[in-house]
């Protein structure tokens, strides 16, 4: 389980998607979670797959690695597709007591299921394909408008990298941990679920004592270079957008316009919603 966790971790490959401008990808994740939640019909989810696999494939990462994340999500899941399965009103299909099963919730169960498998995909390709230093500085850039309300930008795309950067050093913490616990006799699997609960209070006094030192760490090397924020900091390799970024701009507005017309098409939306139905009842 720990290991099938991939937010955070950074794939070694050549790609289109690697060579991309930071601020480019942290755009285009955005713009495509916000437009998973307005499609009307499964035109656009549809749209969406195409677009989101097209996606993975340049970026050269296997599809088995992004997947493998989903995992970690499976009881949000669960959780997620049940409250919708049994809570959404509408035409029953199946009466258990007082709860119901409906044509609606079967709908939405799915729809919210896709939208969240599509959500973490998506946002996984950018920490695949990015170094956490160009994520910093593309974070760093894109957020500059705020310089202006007078947010420290810079402090908040370091946090936010740094953040990220220790998802998969806890993780692989985590992992050695349970190991040597395992080795000394410990059971995490056995057991009701407060037993299994108690059973992971080895694992987390180290795992936080773990956590507390490398910041520590981190924080006194970052002091001993003199660290003062991002105001008046040069970088070594600045951002610079080409003719790549331009273009990658430009698919990614025509896909958010067309995807979102097509999914918000109330023809295109009844058409599918009779072939809903029509399957539902056959």
């Amino acid at each position: 389980m720990i290991r099938d966790i991939t937010i955070g971790q950074y794939y070694q490959t050549d790609s289109v998607m690697h060579r991309l401008d930071p601020r480019v990808k942290l755009l285009g994740t955005l713009l495509f979670i916000v437009a998973l939640f307005m499609y009307k019909n499964p035109a656009g989810y549809i749209i969406a797959i195409v677009f989101l696999f097209s996606v993975i494939k340049l970026s050269g990462v296997p599809v088995k690695f992004i997947t493998r994340g989903l995992k970690g999500i499976l009881m949000i899941l669960m959780i997620t597709v049940l409250i919708n399965l049994f809570l959404t009103p509408g035409t029953a299909i199946v009466t258990l007591g007082k709860v119901s099963i409906t044509y609606e919730g079967v709908g939405m169960a799915f729809t919210m299921m896709l939208r969240l498998i599509m959500l973490i995909m998506g946002s996984s390709i950018v920490t695949l394909t990015t170094t956490p230093n160009n994520l910093t500085d593309g974070l760093e850039k894109g957020l500059g408008f705020l310089k202006v309300f007078h947010v420290p930008v810079g402090d908040v795309a370091m946090m936010m990298s740094i953040a990220l950067r220790f998802i998969p050093i806890l993780m692989e913490e985590t992992d050695r941990i349970m190991k040597a616990q395992l080795a000394r006799g410990a059971d995490f699997e056995s057991g009701n679920l407060v037993k299994k609960a108690k059973s992971l209070v080895p694992v987390l006094v180290p795992l936080f004592v773990s956590a507390f030192r490398r910041a520590g760490d981190l924080a006194m090397a970052m002091e001993a270079r003199c660290y003062r924020g991002g105001d008046g900091r040069t970088k070594m390799k600045p951002l610079i957008y080409k003719r790549r970024d331009i273009i990658a701009y430009i698919i990614l507005f025509l896909f958010v316009i067309v995807s979102v017309w097509v999914g918000r098409w109330s023809v295109i939306s009844g058409f599918f919603n009779d072939l809903y139905l029509r399957f539902l009842l056959n």
